[in-house]
Order: C-alpha cells, then structure tokens, then sequence
C-alpha cells in the first residue's frame, strides 16, 4: 500500500536542517502541503519563502503547550494531517568517568519525550484523515541503527532512540484496528550538522539526501524498518543479535580502537 501518493498533508517535525531540511525541499517539491516545524522560527522561515504550499509551525519539542499549540494550528489550516513525519532528535555523549545525568534527561527530553508529545498532538489530526476513499495516514519517526546494539559511549542516546522504537513498535500494534500505520526510520551515519560534532570515524556515512530519498521510498512501500545504507545497518542488525558476551567484547574492541586512534593522530 502506497504511503505518500497523492497530495497530502504532511507534518514534518525537525525540518530546519539535514535529513529534515532533505526531506521538507522533496516534499514540497513533489507537490504536499507541508507544515514544518523546528525550535528557531528563522531557517524555516528561509525554507518556506521558497515554496507557496509551506506552513511554518516552530515549536519546543520540551514545551507540551508549544507543541499542541502548533498542533491546533496545523488542524485549523489543513483541517487534518495524512502524514505526521517526525525527524527531529539531538545526540550528547556520556563520560562515565563523569557521569551526567542531566546530560542524559536532556537527550531523552528530545528524543524521547518530545517524540512522544508531538505523537500525542498529532493523532486526533490523523484520526481525522481516515476517510473510506482516503490513503490510510501515516505516522513515522526517525529512529537510529544505535537502537539496535550498545555502543560506547551511546547509553544516553543509544537508549533515547531505542525507547522511542519500542514505544512506536508497540504503538503500531495498538493503532492497527485503526487503520493509521506506523514506520521507524533507522538510519546509519548522515552527514549532518549533528554528525559533524562526532570525533570518530563514520563507515558508510551518507549525506542527507541520499537519506531522505531512502526514508521517501520506505515511506511509498509502507515498509514498517526502514534503515539504510543496508551493508552498514544490516551488519549492526546482526550483531545486536550476539550473545551478550559477544556484544561487551566488540563494545570493548571499539573503545580500544578509539582511544588508539585518538594516540596516533
């Protein structure tokens, strides 16, 4: 079944820069009303004097009255939504040998949580889609491959994404008898603003619209994990699968590899 044909009514959360900007120039490209949103007003803006069928909704994934406000706001231009396309997350690295715990609520306060309020303002929009001629609505969220096997360093964020897939996994199964499906995104490295920051080496790394395109084509299939590029994720797919002993020896060759590479550069 068809995820995105037709004109439909988009709510991209996370549209102001990489995958998310990728992904908002395509759609409207292709002809959606999309309503983007981000936390700064000012590059959504920039993004949406480009194209007439752009609707700028900034909010603070943190803020539950932000994000029902823009919300409300979406329902009372578009009357619904066919498609809620979240795509906003952050990423901060834990040093055990200072651990944060402050660093870790704020990485789930994105990731996690604001995922959830957006989910929770946008389904009533959704539920509004359904419609006996109508594509069934969509909701998708980009996850990470890092939900798939711990990773130095990743507690924080690698446990933030790996919630957010488990809450929307069982959420699908919840929304079936709805008729409102639900697809994870689980990419590997992109380049990003996001990525930039990281201080070590990325395999297979990807640029943004490379990834938006692969995101656009699961979406058109309905595919329920769409992850990408295949040799990278399907590698850390199987290896998730290790044995427990297995996982905490490769976890402890990737450290080492780190800090050698750290030494010799």
């Amino acid at each position: 079944m068809q995820g995105l044909s037709g004109r439909r009514r988009i709510w991209l959360v996370g549209a102001s820069s990489g995958i998310g900007e990728a992904l908002a120039r395509r759609l409207l490209e292709q002809g959606h009303r999309v309503a983007l949103s981000a936390r700064r007003r000012e590059p959504l803006e920039r993004l949406a004097g480009q194209y007439p069928d752009a609707l700028v909704l900034p909010c603070d994934l943190t803020d539950p009255a932000s994000v029902h406000e823009a919300a409300d706001t979406l329902g009372a231009r578009f009357g619904g939504l066919d498609v809620l396309l979240h795509v906003a997350g952050t990423c901060e690295y834990l040093d055990v040998r200072r651990f944060d715990t402050a660093l870790v609520e704020r990485v789930f306060a994105v990731n996690f949580h604001g995922a959830i309020r957006v989910i929770d303002a946008a389904l009533p929009l959704l539920r509004r889609a359904r419609a006996p001629d109508a594509l069934p609505p969509l909701l998708a969220a980009v996850s990470s491959a890092a939900a798939y096997l711990p990773l130095p360093r990743a507690e924080a964020y690698g446990a933030s994404k790996a919630a957010l897939s488990h809450f929307l996994e069982s959420l699908r199964i919840d929304l079936a008898d709805e008729g409102i499906g639900v697809s994870l995104v689980h990419p590997g490295f992109v380049a990003t603003p996001l990525t930039e920051r990281n201080d070590f080496a990325m395999p297979l790394r990807i640029d943004a619209d490379t990834a938006a395109q692969a995101i656009l084509d699961g979406l058109e299939r309905r595919r329920l994990d769409i992850h990408f590029p295949r040799r990278f994720t399907a590698l850390v797919k199987l290896a998730g699968l290790l044995p427990p002993g297995l996982r905490l020896r490769l976890g402890r060759r990737l450290v080492r590899r780190r800090h050698h590479t750290e030494t010799v550069s």
